[in-house]
């Protein structure tokens, strides 16, 4: 290995550092909405209903999906830094903007904007680990980064406490967290660059919308595996979004202990589950090409058993253990995502 090659192999543990903060408040902006949920509900009297609740939570989710594959395609085509970079200082904007709505049509604007924002990020971010991380490292950068994502639903899970409280209350958290991220977004748009391109023909032709599409409509893996992560990806929306409400109502505890009690154990377990799983993906593939397959198969099995047993467990304590489950499958099956698909994509 030459000093050049050193260079970029430091840089590129650099990049998932500089994402790591992004990742954090990506999901902090998300979570805290569903920590602080009877706050919101009580200080926003047209949102009326659990029902309009619910629907406001599954616009951000059908707004986020129909824009994630338009977010690929403009980090494919303008580069993946301009895509981070703007995502974030737009995001963050808009959720400092969530702190001051007062009815239920401007929070499902605002929650529609934060969809359509976040959206570029994910996508942009995993492909630029990708890039950079191109060989036996890609799992464990990957799961890395996603670490960032868990501690953000924890740090989210606090909210609820934060929104009790008299003196600070949830309209400050959201614009504190929006004023973070609008800052964060100037260091980060100087310090983070694109991969380099080494091609001996130059740089290679810009995909177009139709071509992207038509490549991947007609891959039957990708296909397959879009169904495949959809599947944990409704139980874990499930998880984030109405577990501190359903822990709450079930278990007679306060806004405060759902909310932690509902994202930092099944988190914390998934940040274990990410960093062993993507170490033992990685080691498995030195031997087997399915081995990053195999890894985010058995998060799967522990998925699937774990979701029963929150759903009839009878004490806090049962549920929490298997909220842990939970969290280690999802760990296991969350760090290999992007890489399988690098594997067939």
């Amino acid at each position: 290995m030459n000093q050049n090659d050193g260079k970029i192999i430091r840089y590129a543990w650099l990049v998932v550092m500089l994402l790591w903060p992004v990742a954090l408040l990506n999901y902090l902006d998300r979570q805290m909405l569903a920590s602080m949920k009877f706050s919101v509900m009580a200080d926003i009297p047209s949102i009326g209903s659990e029902a309009n609740w619910g629907r406001m939570l599954g616009q951000f989710k059908w707004v986020y999906a129909v824009f994630s594959p338009i977010g690929g395609y403009i980090a494919d085509r303008f580069g993946r830094r301009f895509t981070i970079c703007g995502s974030l200082f737009v995001w963050s904007a808009v959720t400092w903007a969530t702190g001051h709505v007062t009815t239920y049509n401007g929070l499902l604007w605002a929650r529609s904007l934060m969809g359509i924002s976040e959206a570029f990020y994910i996508p942009a971010a995993l492909a630029l680990i990708s890039d950079y991380h191109t060989g036996a490292t890609r799992s464990r950068a990957v799961g890395t980064h996603q670490m960032a994502i868990y501690f953000g639903v924890i740090v989210g899970g606090f909210s609820g406490y934060v929104a009790d409280s008299p003196n600070l209350g949830w309209r400050m958290a959201f614009d504190i967290c929006g004023i973070v991220g609008v800052l964060y977004a100037i260091p980060l748009a100087l310090l983070l660059r694109d991969a380099p391109r080494n091609d001996a023909m130059g740089a290679p032709a810009k995909p177009t919308i139709a071509r992207s599409a038509q490549a991947l409509l007609t891959n039957g893996s990708f296909i397959l595996l879009v169904l495949y992560f959809t599947l944990p990806a409704l139980a874990g929306w499930v998880v984030r979004d109405w577990m501190p409400a359903i822990l709450k109502e079930q278990f007679n505890i306060g806004q405060g202990k759902a909310g932690v009690s509902a994202t930092i154990y099944w988190q914390s377990a998934a940040i274990v589950g990410a960093v062993f799983g993507g170490w033992l993906a990685d080691r498995w593939m030195r031997s087997n090409i399915r081995g990053r397959i195999y890894i985010s198969a058995i998060g799967m099995s522990m998925i699937i058993p774990a979701m029963f047993g929150v759903g009839n467990a009878g004490t806090l304590a049962v549920a929490v253990c298997f909220l842990l489950l939970f969290g280690l499958g999802w760990g296991f099956f969350d760090c290999n995502n992007m890489p399988i698909l690098c594997q067939i994509v």
